[in-house]
Formats: structure tokens, C-alpha cells, sequence
């Protein structure tokens, strides 16, 4: 389910909660809404509203924090794939093939990472892609004769085995959600403190249109959430310029 499906559940079920508290208001008799009762409402939601507060506060800043990281991943990515390309026009003309593989190799990347592809499921192990794996035996296979084609191969190397755990951190890291039962459980605390907003006031015009305004801002918390959490798809992507003028700077 999208991002935006949810935080629109998640806001329909909040102005749900309020006119449910509206319903429950015309329905308890007087002694069970006197001013003790208010009290005793207003003291709860209070509590309520800064557990739940806390609690987004900490997902929001996790979910940001997920989405920096893949962010830098892909700037290092980035820049790993064009000093391996360097690395290898040093080492000679006769890395051209393989530096044509790396090249098609970033091209599936872009489409597998952005969903152009189908990505492979965080749910299996990760496989690199045959283009990618040819890349990698082309540079295992180079036979260098001078000392400086030695040097470059053993530079090459390590900046392959550098994009191979790049890319295998952004694999585990795709897997990353917000956990369903949480948000369950922060939906129903919303849900309750929702109504406690109509148990006691009457909703006029006024009231409901803040209390849909109030519902639209807490839902899009949760849409921030889950989008962060998934920084290749949906509205706030991770911008894939940097690879692509990559792409276009390697050779064909």
C-alpha cells in the first residue's frame, strides 16, 4: 500500500474519531460529562498527545535518517563508479570492454534501483546483475605486465569490492518499513484523542473544518514517514541525476 493510502486512512479514521466523540457526547447522560469528567478528558488527552507527539518525533527522525544514508550511498556509488572508470582508462586501452560493462552495469543499477526494473525482493539474497558480475570478472582478469598496470589493477579492485558493498548496503536498507503494529497503535491513540477533541464542544462548522485540518496534518506525518522509508519510489526520491551524469560521462 502507498504512502498515500495510508496517511488517507489514517486521516479518515481520525475524523472519524472525532464524530464519533460527538455521537458519544449526545448519547452520555449530563452527570457523566460534568466538569470532573472534563478534567479528568482533557488530563488524559494531554498525556496522549505528548506520548504520540514523542513518538512521531523519533519515527519522522529514523525515517530521515534512512533517507539520508541511501542518499549518501548513492553519491558514493556515484563517485566510486567514476574513479573505477578512470582507474581503468589508466590502466590501458585494452580496458575499454570492461569499462563498457561498467557502464551498462550503472544503466541496470538506475533501473533496478528506481523501479524501472523489477527490484529483487529484501526478502531473498541479494544477486548482483550479470552485467554487473561480468564487470567484476573482466577486472579479476586483468593480467598486468608493468608495474603501473599492477598498480591500477589493485586500485581497480578495491574500488570494485567498495561498489559491491555499496550496493549491498542499499539491498538490505530497501527492506526498511515502519513496523504495521505501530502504526496501529499510534492510528488508535489519534483515534482516541480525536474524540476526546468533540466529547465536550459541540462541532459547528468551524470546529469540524479545524479538527479535518488537524486530521490532514497528523496524517501527513505518517506520509512523510513512510516515504522517507522509501526513498526510490513515490513523491521524495532520491535523485538519480548524479548517476545518470555518471552514465553519460563513462564511455559507450
Amino acid at each position: 500500500m502507498s504512502a498515500l493510502a495510508i496517511s488517507g486512512i489514517v486521516c479518515l479514521v481520525l475524523i472519524v474519531g472525532a464524530l464519533g466523540g460527538a455521537l458519544l457526547r449526545r448519547l452520555l447522560p449530563d452527570r457523566h460529562l460534568d466538569q470532573h469528567a472534563k478534567d479528568i478528558v482533557r488530563l488524559g488527552a494531554g498525556l496522549l498527545a505528548t506520548i504520540v507527539g514523542l513518538v512521531l518525533g523519533l519515527l519522522i527522525s529514523s525515517a530521515k535518517g534512512n533517507f539520508d544514508t541511501q542518499r549518501d550511498e548513492v553519491r558514493r556509488l556515484t563517485a566510486s563508479a567514476i574513479m573505477l572508470d578512470k582507474t581503468l582508462e589508466e590502466y590501458g586501452p585494452e580496458t575499454r570492454p570492461t569499462r563498457a560493462e561498467l557502464r551498462m552495469a550503472v544503466a541496470d543499477f538506475i533501473d533496478q534501483q528506481w523501479g524501472l526494473a523489477k527490484a529483487p525482493s529484501p526478502s531473498r539474497p541479494y544477486l548482483p546483475t550479470a552485467t554487473a558480475q561480468d564487470m567484476y570478472r573482466r577486472v579479476v582478469g586483468l593480467a598486468p605486465a608493468t608495474d603501473p598496470q599492477r598498480f591500477y589493477k589493485a586500485q581497480a579492485m578495491e574500488i570494485a569490492n567498495s561498489m559491491l558493498q555499496q550496493r549491498l548496503v542499499l539491498y538490505e536498507q530497501a527492506g526498511g518499513r515502519m513496523p504495521t503494529l505501530l502504526v496501529v497503535i499510534l492510528a488508535a491513540w489519534l483515534f482516541v484523542l480525536f474524540m476526546s477533541f468533540s466529547l465536550f464542544s459541540p462541532l459547528n462548522p468551524t470546529a469540524l473544518g479545524a479538527v479535518a485540518i488537524i486530521a490532514l496534518s497528523a496524517a501527513a506525518a505518517f506520509f512523510l514517514i513512510f516515504e522517507m522509508f522509501h526513498p526510490f519510489s513515490g513523491l521524495m526520491q532520491i535523485d538519480s541525476e548524479p548517476l545518470k551524469r555518471a552514465l553519460r560521462a563513462l564511455p559507450p
